[in-house]
């Protein structure tokens, strides 16, 4: 067997594994990986600061269903990397984080940046390991390729001593290939159980999580509710998994990202299946609300999911693609439920929210009322955390998976401009618009230079109401009065110069009539250019959103 480098062998592994571009920032004790990487064919690219990188692979992960990859040196490097780790850890989103380490013989010497990243990574892994031996490391990426894949995905983490990376070992690539993803599948009787319940059902929903979308199950979800006639919901990361102009589309319940008419639609139902759902609480608000006198079927890939936030009436652990392709080779079909549907129907005619308002200042809804006329469905839209989320999820449109990318449970600031980053390196022909406030848009701005350097174009909307924080409500869905009001105006912050500053470029927008004409202006200055550019809305300071604490007490803010 020949003998070689053993980051060339890491190399390797990376590419079979279908890594075919890598974001981090290089160090002294990471440099014999980024040597094996020169020529190796994997594209990287130079990041700013290392949470950005984990961002990065984090949308380029979201987009592919592949493992994102980041690299980082030691020390700081991982400390940094923590925020990304978390946020794919609570997403489902498998990345694997590469970090440099000092000689391993000095560990217990406090040397230069030397931290033991293994433990302060562990809580936000799925799992956190150094390399004690060469000939172990190749064995070790294939393991962490195979634990980031499996089950509920989620991010691990590499730690390499400089001393390991400097090593040759015995490795032959020819003879060695990924290791194998086992994918669970219902047991057949769980599945007759399942379709007992929806058959004796009046009103039941199906509920679409983030688990339809990451077990690429959202064709199968289709022909499962149009054989079954049974509506569907979508959560948060759910959303883009089912067509939201399908007569079976019910909508978003939830007390933030929701629409008024699909509460009233998830009240009114006597059964959820939920699909790889986590039952999260800013969907579910007041558990003795949501759960009521409705049954439920949770169907999740992790066993120990099912029970965490209730006990459903049946629960079942699959893979979602595994148990729709289980349900419908029953052949079982409860027939069409015409009046339930139709009634889906009136209430989204009935309770839908407006949106054609001509305010100036412009209100929320407005921007997302252009942004669903201009933009098709091929588009891929990313979004972070606020009340631009919140505004996203209740007025913005997705109609096929993996277009609609959010850092739903962590909701770091800053997330969308490198996670905007690894989705058009993942689809560099894609049209990518990010969504992003006045207020994050700080806060790794920075990665702009990386798009203007390697050529990564895309949009991006922010919604400016120029405020650091403005929450007016009685109640929210965390139980607490609230009364901030901190007047941001963004300290004189010129947002498009910020832009300029960075080689790329950006319109301020005032008038609800001006908001086409610049997303007009910015796609083609983005196919001009390659970078990113900035279509900067001016909306109301004291816009709120639809909130509360639960289904049935939201509070309505617009008419």
């Amino acid at each position: 067997m020949p003998r070689i480098p053993v980051m060339q062998a890491v190399v390797e592994v990376l590419a079979s594994e279908g890594v075919d571009v890598a974001f981090g920032c290089p160090g002294a004790a990471i440099l014999p990986l980024y040597q094996a990487l020169q020529g190796s064919g994997i594209e990287h690219l130079i990041v700013r600061h290392e949470e950005g990188a984990t961002h990065m692979a984090d949308g380029w992960s979201r987009t592919t269903g592949k493992v994102g990859v980041a690299i980082g040196t030691s020390g700081p490097a991982g400390t940094n990397m923590i925020t990304g780790l978390y946020t794919a850890q609570a997403d489902s989103i498998p990345i694997l984080c590469i970090t440099g380490q000092a000689d391993s013989r000095k560990l217990h010497t406090e040397a230069f940046q030397a931290v033991d990243i293994v433990e302060i990574a562990k809580p936000v892994t799925k799992w956190a390991v150094q390399a004690k031996e060469a000939a172990q490391v190749p064995w070790l990426f294939r393991e962490a390729f195979r634990v980031a894949r499996s089950g509920r995905p989620g991010p691990v983490l590499i730690d390499l001593p400089i001393d390991v990376q400097k090593q040759e070992i015995e490795w032959d690539s020819g003879i060695d290939e990924p290791l194998p993803i086992v994918v669970p599948s219902p047991p057949a009787a769980r599945v007759s159980r399942a379709l007992d319940l929806l058959e004796a059902a009046e009103r039941p929903l199906i509920l679409a999580g983030g688990g339809v979308v990451l077990g690429e199950a959202s064709e199968l979800l289709l022909e499962a509710a149009t054989r079954l006639g049974v509506p569907v919901q979508v959560t948060l990361m759910g959303k883009g998994s089912f067509p939201e102009d399908h007569e079976l589309f019910a909508g978003m319940a939830g007390i933030q990202t929701s629409q008024r008419w699909a509460n009233a639609a998830f009240l009114e139902a006597d059964l959820v299946l939920a699909l790889g759902a986590r039952f999260g609480d800013r969907h579910t608000g007041d558990l003795d609300v949501y759960r009521g006198d409705r049954k439920f079927i949770h169907v999740d890939i992790e066993p120990t999911q099912l029970g965490k936030v209730f006990g459903p009436d049946l629960g079942i652990v699959s893979d979602t693609g595994a148990f729709l392709s289980a349900l419908l080779a029953t052949g079982r079909s409860p027939g069409p439920r015409t009046r339930w549907i139709r009634r889906i129907g009136e209430l989204r005619e009935e309770l839908s929210r407006r949106e054609d308002f001509e305010d100036v200042p412009i209100k929320a809804p407005r921007v997302f009322k252009e942004i669903n006329d201009f933009y098709d469905e091929n588009a891929y839209f990313v979004t972070a955390i606020g009340l631009y989320q919140i505004w996203s999820g209740q007025f913005q449109r997705a109609h096929r998976p993996r277009h609609y990318q959010v850092c739903g449970q962590a909701g770091p600031l800053g997330w969308e401009i490198p996670a905007a980053i690894g989705v058009k390196k993942a689809k560099p022909d894609a049209e990518v618009v990010g969504l992003v406030g006045d207020y994050s848009f700080q806060f790794l701005v920075e990665e702009l230079a990386v798009a203007a350097q390697y050529d990564v174009g895309f949009v991006l909307i922010m919604l400016n109401n120029e405020y650091l924080g403005l929450i007016r409500q009685a109640e929210t869905g965390y139980g607490m009065n609230f009364e901030v009001d901190l007047h941001y105006d963004a300290f004189g912050t010129d947002n498009v110069k910020i832009m300029e500053a960075y080689g790329c470029a950006g319109t301020r927008v005032t008038e609800p009539g001006e908001i086409r004409a610049s997303l007009e202006w910015a796609r083609k200055e983005v196919e001009r250019t390659n970078r990113p550019v900035l279509v900067e809305i001016m909306i109301e300071r004291e816009g709120n959103a639809a909130m509360g604490k639960a289904l049935d007490s939201v509070v309505e803010f617009e008419a």
